[in-house]
């Protein structure tokens, strides 16, 4: 058997991940520093300034690094420091502030860079520090946010040293296209971004397309559902990653150019992104010939403007062509005629967060995580009524149990679980007596929502269902692109009668009429968003539909 680690240490990234492994080796101490969006907006810049500082007045900088690092994934507690003394025990410290981070380095690296056994924290320090043995951080699998929070994303080395780049030499330089996309399919990598279409048969269609002059990889960072941010951090804090797992994409299906769809919204993923390219072109990563294979990928970036519609690839496809973001029927699908009418695959940020780990490790490692056909780890953002809100990741089929009450700490005291809602303004809610249910594509289908992107919100026992509901349809129907009568005249027709029946004024019919449209909608709505529009009013009437009957006319007004 070919012992694939002796093949890697033959490569030429692998030096360079050594001596940047011995170059950070020397430091006695690293303190991480979220610098991703959340803890930036709370100071954590004037954070790092100041440790810097006080790393100088002492002659430190030597024997000390800072790394301003990606999120960490207790949002809710940043700004988030963790210290890490060698030979002593790692502290994560919560809700840091200028005079807590002068505390840290006085009296916690400075005299910990010194003195045996593990760092003694004054009580002024003790009740900002977060445990890491606590369920948030022992429950999870780390595969795409493995980085995240523990290198320096504008670093390229910093990647390199934890094995970054070697993926896409071993593709380049051992295995063929084929090979490539046979991997993926074995692995069972499924897209991340709410289909759940086989990403190997997607790579696999789009390879088989006749050789036409260009080909296209297309990286859909537009991500809209409300209280997501799981694309959003893992560019922020793992950018290389997403560059080579598109890299190896456009290898396996003969693409030479990748584009980047992100939101405008996203000033910081966007600016770690250009970064990262510029370190790959100056490393000669990207351009022709690379590494000498002669394979060669060039990448650049378009930035959306917010439309919720373009999270849908044919409507994102037109929006970097120039035009306006509105999907179109299919088939011809984009692996044959997407940009520019030429094949192109679009691929979710964290699906192409995966694609070096799989290669690194293997199809049989992804796929001993999660369930018989929803394969690997997912990351959510896990907002709402819980103790412990922030980005997670765990295997598929951990139940919402798990999830809620375990990792994240489960709802605040006094109130009870009531529900999770999951996929968005396209997802729908599932009841607390499904706790037990495990997540995974086909398991939240059947109770009427989806995966989505990554989303899952905890609902609590003062949250009122038709109100919920009434909120995704107000955003889906200003989102809508307007393209198609069923979702533009459906979606307002659906929430005109919701608004009538959450002000006490609707009728028994009123629901009936409901139904009647939200099915109608899903038949014949041109796209995703149309189609799945109705899902939070169903799933809400479903399980809730007496907080539907409730808010009715007593029933003795006449019709």
């Amino acid at each position: 058997m070919v012992d694939m680690a002796e093949i890697l240490k033959k490569f030429d990234i692998y030096e360079i991940a050594r001596k940047k492994l011995e170059e950070i080796e020397k430091y006695d101490c690293s303190i991480y520093c979220c610098h991703s969006t959340g803890c930036k907006s709370s100071g954590s810049d004037d954070l790092i300034a100041l440790a810097k500082q006080i790393l100088e007045e002492n002659n430190l900088t030597d024997k000390v690094r800072i790394v301003a690092t990606g999120c960490m994934g207790l949002c809710a507690q940043g700004p988030l420091i963790r210290v890490e003394i060698k030979g002593k025990k790692d502290i994560l410290f919560k809700h840091v502030n200028s005079d807590i981070a002068r505390a840290i380095m006085e009296k916690c690296v400075i005299p910990g860079l010194s003195s045996a056994g593990d760092v003694v924290l004054p009580d002024e320090l003790k009740q900002h520090v977060l445990s890491l043995d606590m369920p948030f951080f022992t429950k999870q699998e780390k595969v795409v946010l493995k980085n995240a929070g523990h290198i320096d994303p504008e670093d390229i080395e910093e990647y390199m040293a934890r094995g970054g780049y070697l993926a896409l030499e071993k593709a380049l330089k051992t295995m063929t296209p084929q090979e490539v996309v046979e991997l993926i399919k074995k692995s069972g990598l499924r897209g991340r971004g709410g289909g759940g279409f086989s990403t190997g048969m997607k790579w696999e269609l789009a390879a088989k397309v006749p050789t036409v002059d260009e080909k296209f990889i297309i990286c859909n960072g537009d991500e809209g559902d409300p209280g997501a941010y799981m694309d959003r951090s893992i560019l922020e804090g793992d950018p290389h990653a997403v560059i080579e797992g598109m890299m190896i994409a456009g290898y396996a299906i003969g693409a030479t150019s990748g584009w980047f769809y992100i939101r405008a919204e996203y000033p910081l993923a966007v600016e770690r992104l250009k970064k990262a390219i510029q370190e790959c072109r100056k490393k000669l990563l990207l351009g022709n010939n690379i590494m000498g294979t002669g394979f060669s990928f060039n990448v650049d970036i378009r930035l959306g403007a917010g439309a919720f519609v373009c999270g849908e690839e044919t409507a994102l496809i037109h929006s970097i062509e120039g035009a306006r973001g509105t999907p179109r029927p299919r088939p011809p699908y984009p692996t044959n005629k997407g940009l520019w009418d030429k094949p192109s695959c679009v691929n979710n940020v964290e699906t192409l967060a995966n694609v070096s780990k799989i290669m690194l490790k293997g199809a049989d490692w992804f796929a001993s995580f999660g369930t018989e056909t929803s394969k690997g780890t997912k990351v959510f953002a896990l907002t709402g009524q819980v103790k412990h809100s922030g980005l997670i990741e765990v295997p598929m089929g951990t139940t919402i149990n798990e999830i809620v009450n375990e990792i994240g700490g489960g709802v605040p005291e006094g109130k009870t679980l009531k529900a999770i809602q999951t996929g968005g303004p396209s997802g729908g809610v599932i009841p607390a007596k499904y706790m037990d249910m495990p997540v995974c594509y086909e398991a939240l289908k059947k109770v009427g929502s989806i995966m989505g992107s990554g989303g899952m919100i905890v609902i609590d026992d003062s949250s009122d269902m038709v109100s919920l509901a009434k909120f995704y349809l107000d955003f889906t129907v200003d989102e809508s692109c307007g393209k198609c009568a069923p979702c533009r005249i459906g979606g307002k027709q659906m929430l005109l009668l919701l608004d009538k029946i959450n002000r006490g004024r609707g009728k028994k019919k009123d629901l009936e009429q409901l139904k009647k449209i939200a099915f109608a909608m899903q038949k014949a709505s041109l796209c995703g968003l149309g189609q799945t529009a109705p899902n939070p009013v169903l799933s809400t009437l479903r399980f809730y539909e007496e907080e539907y009957t409730n808010k009715l006319l007593d029933g003795k007004e006449k019709e």
